[in-house]
């Protein structure tokens, strides 16, 4: 049997192309983002979720899990959010997370079990779709902890090159008729979003 996974959502992102706010709140057919996530995600997560989120975490209420800030100052990108997660993770005697993106609402439901299937050669696996590979919807061992913390505080902020150093595997899916690691990032994609769901 698999060791439990915890579920990370990364919603630190500044959302400029959005014009501002947290992105993971915009509502898709009545229902935010990360309500979508949560429920894609949840079930294949034995050790819960987490959300990596700076500022007020009243904000995201009735969250099934911790809110975790980010462990250095400066919001240096989605890896101090995997970072968060990992040393939260660590701290509970969980071995792997599962990161995804807060603006991501058709996950597969199969997500986490094909990253599992591929990281039995690798410690990282990635989700790709198309040719296109997703950097931070990704299986990482907690054991990277302290290899990403040093990453981070030479200043690197790349989620590929961290990534490259270690080694990868890669799971795919196709992008017809949905690409499911479609993220919300513009106006035109929320409504290529509405038009899908």
């Amino acid at each position: 049997m698999a060791p439990p996974v915890l579920g990370l959502i990364l919603a630190g992102g500044q959302a400029r192309r959005m014009g501002g706010g947290d992105k993971p709140l915009l509502r898709l057919g009545g229902r935010t983002l990360l309500e979508r996530v949560v429920e894609r995600l949840g079930p294949q997560c034995e050790a819960g979720l987490a959300l990596s989120a700076n500022g007020d975490p009243a904000r995201f209420p009735g969250f099934p899990g911790p809110i975790l800030p980010d462990p250095l100052p400066g919001q240096p990108g989605p890896l101090a959010g995997i970072l968060a997660g990992l040393e939260h993770a660590a701290a509970q005697g969980i071995e792997q997370v599962v990161s995804v993106s807060g603006d991501a609402p058709f996950l597969p439901e199969d997500l986490v079990a094909r990253l599992r299937a591929a990281a039995s050669e690798t410690v990282i696996a990635l989700a790709a779709s198309g040719e296109r590979q997703h950097y931070t919807i990704a299986l990482w061992p907690t054991a990277l902890r302290n290899a990403l913390g040093n990453y981070l505080v030479r200043g690197e902020r790349r989620v590929g090159a961290f990534i490259a150093l270690h080694g990868a595997a890669v799971a795919s899916w196709p992008v017809a008729p949905v690409d499911p690691f479609l993220n919300v990032n513009t106006p035109a994609d929320l409504a290529a979003a509405e038009a899908l769901d």
